[in-house]
């Protein structure tokens, strides 16, 4: 009884002491965290406040977190919010995207679209199917492009190795497309043995001599490879328009490096626009060099700043037709990216929902709609966002983020840094070992195929018989009044030169 009594108070005093000592040294650290607090000079919450102003900022860290997890309803996160990502999640994983009770979508936000159904749409067995486009029709080798949604440009370097293999794989599982970005082919874009569409950057990665000028011979070798359908010369993106691409230099890998020809370590920036193109001549000029050179379809991603200068771009257009790019692809200002300054993601570009009719309306007026193929990018990556854009004038649709999400991007904003914790944007092998390639490859056909199925069912549902036939007359787009209008009523088509 003495031993166990003896016992039990060696534990106690013991635990006092482990007290004693666990609370001397948060003693301890507290007053070196005042001292250091109170002498720095170039934080005055934490000079004014010592210790306890260091909560402030773990506060303010921890509440991006919590927003999104606890107190954002299902519709108000941004930039895309949870009814979104759930959405692209139960798609890759293959689950059904059937929801009960009613929808969360709130119908009175102004420019909500709202499909218009046909009374009497076609039968089950009359189901409507996507049907396969030209492009480049005057190229030496067209592309007969499959699908009306595809990945956008993501380049190996802004994003994993691991992320772009699944791409790659789950793009030729699916049949779409997939952009590579501007940094370069990389063998990881090959693999899979999906389309390819190659952005040729400012910095013309992988395609460009010693001196940065673009190389004849380097696009003859990225154009041997079959799987490269097309060519695509990236004038402007929407994140950052009049900016070049950024890639941090604790990005740039050995091997990322030698695929751009950059130094381990060095920031990849690329000039804010092609120094050989000040004019729309001088576009079409490099258009018609670039397509006589490989043979394949050549088109540019911009974005429409304002209507003069795209009708400028049309009207020369309309003067040398030969040398049309067989797509423009517009990328609307909402559009994301891994590193952009916040200004020019806030407040520059026109808004894809403006633009996108714009420039459909301008390719209709010019008698362009068979010669050029539009391409709409820019925030969309749900059934409806993809619909809507096939009425507004696309011919397809192309999506970044939405891809992102079905490899299982949670929207941390990391993506300029090396700390991704899905491994999706980071070369950091602690990361990327949790993006396995066989499980996420998957996912990115499933939601390729989901997305492109509901979109036939919104199709379907207001009758007509391919995604591509639907017209603006089939959407209302909710006014500030709160009373809805058809959308060829807001955007009325022009008539023809």
């Amino acid at each position: 009884m003495e031993t166990t009594m003896e016992t039990a108070f060696d534990i106690v005093n013991f635990l006092g002491l482990l007290f004693v000592l666990v609370f001397g040294l948060l003693i301890a650290v507290a007053v070196v965290l005042f001292i250091i607090d109170r002498s720095q000079t170039g934080d005055a919450i934490r000079r004014n406040y010592p210790v306890i102003g260091r909560f402030r900022h773990l506060f303010s860290e921890l509440g991006e977190f919590f927003r999104q997890y606890f107190f954002a309803m299902d519709r108000e996160e941004l930039p895309f919010n949870r009814a979104q990502r759930e959405w692209v999640g139960r798609a890759g994983e293959g689950k059904g995207n059937t929801v009960a009770f009613g929808s969360t979508r709130n119908l009175a936000v102004p420019g909500t679209p709202i499909f218009v159904n046909d009374p009497f749409p076609p039968l089950d067995d009359q189901y409507a199917s996507t049907e396969p486009l030209l492009i480049g029709s005057t190229a030496r080798t067209p592309f007969l492009a499959p699908s009306i949604f595809n990945i956008s440009g993501m380049s190996y370097g802004a994003i994993s190795k691991p992320a772009v293999q699944s791409l790659s794989r789950g793009a030729k599982e699916a049949g779409v497309w997939l952009n590579t970005g501007e940094g370069g082919l990389s063998p990881f874009h090959l693999e899979g043995g999906c389309d390819l569409v190659y952005q040729i950057g400012t910095a013309k990665f992988g395609v460009r001599d010693e001196a940065g000028n673009l190389s004849d011979d380097k696009l003859r070798d990225v154009a041997a490879h079959d799987t490269v359908r097309m060519f695509e010369i990236k004038m402007a993106q929407g994140a950052k328009p009049g900016k070049g691409g950024i890639l941090p230099g604790e990005k740039v890998t050995e091997e990322i490096a030698a695929i751009r020809g950059l130094k381990v370590g060095q920031d990849g920036i690329s000039p804010n626009r092609h120094r050989e193109i000040d004019t729309y001549d001088h576009l079409l000029d490099l258009i018609a060099h670039i397509r006589d050179v490989t043979g394949k379809p050549v088109g540019i991603k911009t974005v429409v700043g304002s209507e003069e200068s795209i009708r400028e771009f049309f009207d020369v257009i309309a003067k040398r037709p030969d040398d049309a790019p067989d797509f423009i692809t517009i990328d609307g200002g909402e559009g994301g990216t891994g590193a952009a300054p916040m200004p020019l993601i806030d407040l520059v570009g026109m808004p894809v929902r403006e633009a996108l009719p714009l420039v459909a309306d301008l390719r209709e007026e010019f008698g362009l709609n068979n010669r050029i193929r539009l391409v709409a990018s820019g925030k969309l990556v749900n059934p409806g966002d993809i619909a809507w854009a096939l009425a507004a004038g696309a011919d397809f649709v192309t999506s970044a983020r939405g891809f992102m999400f079905a490899l299982g991007c949670i929207q941390a904003l990391k993506c300029n840094k090396n700390t991704c914790p899905t491994g999706i944007t980071t070369h950091d092998p602690r990361f990327q070992k949790g993006l396995v390639v066989e499980r996420k490859y998957t996912r990115v056909a499933r939601y390729a195929k989901a997305l492109v199925k509901e979109v036939e069912t919104i199709a379907h549902s207001v009758g007509v018989s391919e995604p591509r036939k639907l017209r603006r007359r089939h959407v209302r787009l909710v006014q500030p009044n709160g009373r809805s209008v058809p959308m060829n009523e807001v955007f009325p088509r022009p008539s023809a030169k």
